[in-house]
């Protein structure tokens, strides 16, 4: 996601413009991510063998507010800009890795800890189309 909302559009059809098919199945993947673990735009979009992580990001900052956004992040591990306090609530409260700033970390937030909470689509990954 970028700085757009994370309440920005739907994943359900709601009668207006359609879900394109591509931004479906990024929003399917999204969903498919365990609580308490992550992927990169990067991995969605290698996942799907489709895209790259600026079509990922694109997908989640305007139809992501319907699934977990926050399970799909950035490869560095920093918190979405706009929305590191909502994000971060749900990290806590997933349990998800987190990296704790230094006292010297602007904002004092926290990262999150990619060695451990990068998820690879693991047990469902043999399903994937």
């Amino acid at each position: 996601m970028s700085e757009e909302s994370p309440e920005g559009g739907g994943h359900e059809d709601d009668g207006a413009e359609a879900l394109p098919a591509y931004a479906g199945r990024v929003l399917d993947v999204a969903e498919l991510i365990p609580p308490g673990r992550v992927m990169t735009y990067g991995d969605v979009a290698e996942w799907l063998e489709e895209g790259g992580p600026r079509q990922v990001g694109r997908v989640m900052a305007l139809y992501g507010g319907a699934v977990p956004w926050w399970r799909v992040v950035r490869a560095d591990g920093v918190l979405l800009p706009g929305h590191e306090q909502r994000a971060l609530g749900h990290y806590r409260e997933e349990g998800t890795p987190l990296k704790e700033a230094s006292r010297a970390a602007e904002g004092h937030l926290p990262r999150l800890d990619m060695r451990r909470a990068r998820w690879d689509g693991g047990e469902r990954a043999e399903g994937h189309t």
